[in-house]
């Protein structure tokens, strides 16, 4: 009911309607909504206020509150969603649970109810033969049980965490693997659910299949209460670029598809993943939050370039690229659609996403492994010359050093 005042076309206006019927300001929403009909106020014979849930209606009123749409009354539907687009080191498993722990409480005090992590984000992406490790395993479990621990207090709060789970089965005569790639959706101290991922890569710098098996469930976990219900249909990368994954979670009740991601870098393929990204959504109907990592791992680079599409396909929101950021999206709902918005980060040239991979890569190969700074041997020439500009600007003048190698073709 909108306009906090409820009025047929006979009644007065102005002072005269404040005195036949109104609503107590505190009883409408931020939409200027009744969300109780019982806080509708009308005067009695005796002047004094009855709600008007208690009186005999009137048949025309009646009718009309009948003809009001869900939308209007009970559907309203303004839901915070917190991608945390963030940096994690691998190994670390400790200071990887910190991390996501100090942005769900701040993605919490801005008013979300579901924060995303990206893909293996409590171990840091890849761990390659760590994950063969039972002790590694089990100190990622142990991790997980942490951060939901630590949230416990956030009232709530729906925080999304991706691991590896399982371990290897040996007996005398087979050996065998039940080790998963998986995400775990914890709320108030609990861990609700434990998806695996159902698709594994294994082509260029994918070898997930020499680490797990492939998971065979959905899952589709509930956000929120009352008008802000939303129903969330979880996937892990590679599920996304199939078609089974996001329609198995439309058939379970899903409304909203939420990917979390570890994908390389290479040029172009930020533009890549939204194209087939818009093809998924368009065919399950579905919009999506699409959760992606940055930071560099060795010889890989991670974009980051989170982002969020309505079930058109049309781009509702996009992160910054090789930025840690708290990306926020807000889902609203429209009858039975649920739309998704958000801030929308320019598109980026290829020169421009390929320095910063440059930079970032450099950045994060000193940084995690610990070393000071670095040394350059310069020619003279332009190579030489462009690498020390990709060396200060991952590290800073200061943690540089160049020693002049000049040779008989030194310009």
């Amino acid at each position: 009911v909108h306009g906090c005042q409820v009025f047929m076309p006979h009644e007065g206006r102005g002072l005269l309607l404040q005195r036949q019927q109104c609503v107590p300001v505190g009883c409408c929403n931020r939409q200027r909504r009744v969300v109780n009909l019982d806080d509708i106020i009308v005067p009695t014979h005796n002047g004094l206020p009855q709600a008007a849930a208690s009186l005999t209606r009137c048949p025309a009123i009646d009718a009309a509150i009948a003809a009001l749409t869900p939308t209007t009354v009970t559907d309203f539907m303004n839901l915070k969603i917190c991608v945390a687009q963030l940096d994690f080191v691998v190994g670390d498993m400790p200071g990887n649970a910190k991390k996501i722990v100090d942005a769900a409480q701040a993605a919490y005090a801005d008013g979300a109810l579901l924060m995303l992590t990206p893909e293996l984000s409590i171990c840091g992406y890849a761990a390659e033969d760590l994950f063969l490790r039972e002790v590694f395993i089990e100190a990622c479990d142990d991790a997980v049980k942490s951060v939901a621990e630590a949230l416990a207090g956030l009232k709530g709060m729906t925080v999304v965490v991706g691991h590896p789970t399982g371990g290897g089965v040996r007996t005398r005569s087979v050996s065998s693997q039940k080790r998963f790639n998986a995400a775990s959706v914890l709320r108030e101290g609990q861990i609700l659910h434990t998806y695996a991922k159902r698709e594994l890569p294994n082509y260029q710098v994918f070898d997930e299949r020499r680490y797990f098996v492939p998971g065979t469930d959905t899952c589709v976990f509930e956000v929120g209460s009352g008008p802000d219900h939303l129903r969330v249909g979880l996937l892990i990368c590679e599920d996304a670029w199939y078609e089974e994954p996001a329609r198995l979670a439309r058939q379970a009740g899903a409304q909203v598809l939420a990917v979390i991601n570890a994908s390389p870098f290479h040029v172009g393929k930020g533009g890549e993943r939204e194209q087939v990204m818009r093809e998924r959504v368009r065919a399950c109907e579905l919009p999506m939050v699409y959760a992606h990592l940055v930071g560099g791992q060795d010889e890989m680079v991670f974009e980051g370039h989170s982002f969020a599409l309505d079930a058109d396909g049309s781009v509702a929101a996009r992160a910054l690229s090789f930025r840690e950021q708290q990306f926020m999206v807000t889902a609203t709902r429209a009858g039975d659609q649920v739309h998704l918005a958000g801030g929308i980060a320019p598109e980026r040239g290829a020169d421009a996403d390929l320095w910063d991979a440059l930079v970032l890569g450099v950045r994060d190969y000193i940084g995690k492994n610990g070393f000071p700074g670095a040394i350059l041997g310069l020619s003279g020439g332009i190579d030489s010359a462009l690498v020390l500009a990709i060396a200060v600007d991952a590290l800073g003048p200061d943690r540089i050093r160049t020693v002049m190698m000049p040779s008989p073709y030194t310009a």
